[in-house]
């Protein structure tokens, strides 16, 4: 019984080693795709903050890396969230959004940081930086309205 387990041990260890030759494609490109978003929405130096330490690695086209995102199957889960959250809001692609879908993309940002859907909770086990301030969330959902309304 003990030799059957310790096939079984090097069995998934080999497979776990061969697994990191396989990796998805990484989300990372420049933080001039964020240019024509700023510009538009014109986010205070406080709200850009949030935004890049809270919001743009999983909605926009770079995704700042960490250590384990070397690891498979970690980096398959963590490329699963970034294709997730750049379908629902990729600000990279501001530009090609319609004035309607612009608004609405506030709305949603607004309601999901005010309900504090997001950042979502996987993302801030390894990001504490990005669990929000009563006071950041209200600097999010404040300029986040404001720009809803200029719509």
């Amino acid at each position: 019984m003990k030799a059957f387990l310790k096939k079984i041990l090097i069995g998934i260890l080999l497979l776990f080693v061969v697994a990191q030759f396989f990796r998805p494609e990484k989300n990372v490109g420049s933080m001039e795709s964020l240019k024509a978003f700023v510009e538009e929405t014109k986010p205070s130096i406080e709200v850009q903050n949030i935004l890049s330490k809270a919001c743009y690695d999983c909605h926009s086209n770079n995704t700042n890396y960490l250590w384990y995102s070397n690891f498979t199957p970690v980096n398959y889960w963590m490329a699963d969230h970034i294709v997730e959250g750049k379908e629902e809001l990729n600000f990279s692609e501001w530009s090609s959004y319609s004035t309607k879908r612009k608004k609405h993309k506030m709305e949603e940002v607004y309601e999901e940081v005010e309900k504090k859907h997001m950042p979502i909770s996987p993302y801030l086990i390894t990001h504490s930086e990005a669990n929000l301030t009563d006071e950041e969330i209200k600097l999010i959902v404040d300029w986040a309205k404001e720009q809803h309304n200029n719509y």
